[in-house]
């Protein structure tokens, strides 16, 4: 594996280096990786080996791109040691790895420079391209419009228009994920005061808000929501300012969507008494932080997808859509803390069965909070 700090640097040799980083992880998925992944390496040997004898990589020999290994590469906006998000396409990537494909990445990637690493990767002889971040996903488009023999995964909340017949991409569908969220959160609350703690005010981050406000309405409690957003994912000193704020102002359930920053609002309420506020976090458990506060996370998994979407290539569908969600091997789940009351848990249960079985609708609504 290659890796590289917020600049891809084409390795003449492709050497395997692995960074010194934990995998980090939600869910574990339920599909057949390995079978899937075996299956893509063997059709795609030839294209791939003529790809290398192009492009020159590992021409000495000693790279395993010459013995016909699927080549693989990512792009992180973030470091792959955050516990977080990144960490977790890391986890992905790795497990494509161990099934046998050479893989690369970039971390802490900035959208500026977005279109020249995927270049490089584009004239390294790389098969795949995964840009993890929908942030990432406008270049992504336009460097796939150039490049029709590469295929593209990209991250992308909806449905894109004129997506490129060579990009596939990845929703992961977090106004569904989240309504769970507000169930348990309307059936925690003592106060009938909620907040939600935002990092960007970004599209999705507005369909997380109103997703949680059609829990409340569709609950039956009596339950307001406050939405604030601190301007930055990882700011832990901002979020703890305003997780404070919000639970000064009676809000004793706060919904956070954030990164590092989830720390600062653990921060916030370790000195409030056990129970008596709650905090839910999203990508990865971070209960550690402060688990008599802790009361669920939304936890998501890359790693199935990926290997999906991997087998779909590899049977010739180049273009496709696929949505993250509640199921085996969909990606996405909610685990509720031991110390949460079992009623406001069974609530978030039922709400999970009820989006599964298709008995409960999740509106997707990107419209900006008012």
């Amino acid at each position: 594996m290659t890796a590289d700090v917020g600049i891809h640097r084409p390795p003449a040799r492709c050497p395997h280096v692995m960074p010194d980083t934990a995998a980090i992880g939600g869910p574990e998925g339920g599909h057949d990786q390995e079978a899937g992944m075996r299956g893509l390496l063997r059709n795609l040997t030839g294209l791939v080996a003529v790809a290398l004898v192009a492009t020159g990589c590992g021409g000495d020999g000693d790279s395993g791109a010459d013995d016909g290994e699927l080549r693989i590469a990512a792009i992180f906006s973030g470091p792959t040691t955050d516990a977080d998000y990144n960490a977790l396409g890391l986890e992905a990537l790795n497990a494509a790895e161990e099934d046998g494909a050479e893989v690369s990445y970039s971390e802490s990637v900035a959208v500026p420079d977005i279109e020249r690493v995927l270049q490089e990767y584009v004239a390294d002889g790389f098969d795949v391209i995964w840009t993890h971040g929908s942030q990432f996903y406008e270049a992504t488009a336009k460097i796939a419009e150039q490049s029709p023999d590469v295929n593209f995964i990209g991250e992308f909340d909806g449905e894109p228009e004129g997506q490129p017949e060579n990009v596939w991409t990845i929703d992961r569908n977090f106004h569904e994920v989240f309504y769970p969220i507000g169930t348990l959160a309307a059936n925690l609350t003592k106060s009938g005061k909620v907040g939600y703690l935002g990092g960007l005010s970004l599209p999705f981050s507005y369909s997380e808000v109103h997703a949680v406000e059609q829990a409340f309405d569709e609950s039956g409690e009596s339950v307001s929501l406050t939405s604030v957003w601190s301007g930055d994912f990882n700011d832990t000193v901002k979020a703890q300012q305003l997780t404070s704020q919000l639970v000064s102002d009676g809000n004793d359930v706060v919904i956070t969507s954030l990164n590092l920053g989830a720390v600062g609002a653990f921060k916030a309420v370790n000195d409030t008494d056990p129970g008596s506020t709650w905090l839910t976090v999203k990508y990865t458990d971070k209960s550690q932080n402060g688990p008599e506060h802790y009361a669920a996370t939304v936890l998501y998994d890359f790693t199935s997808p990926l290997d999906e979407i991997l087998g779909e290539i590899d049977g010739g569908t180049t273009q496709g859509r696929y949505v993250i969600g509640f199921g085996e091997g969909k990606g996405a789940s909610v685990s509720v803390g031991d110390q949460v009351p079992a009623e406001a848990k069974a609530a978030a249960e039922e709400s999970v069965a009820g989006i599964t079985d298709g008995s409960i609708e999740v509106e997707l609504d990107q419209s900006e909070v008012k």
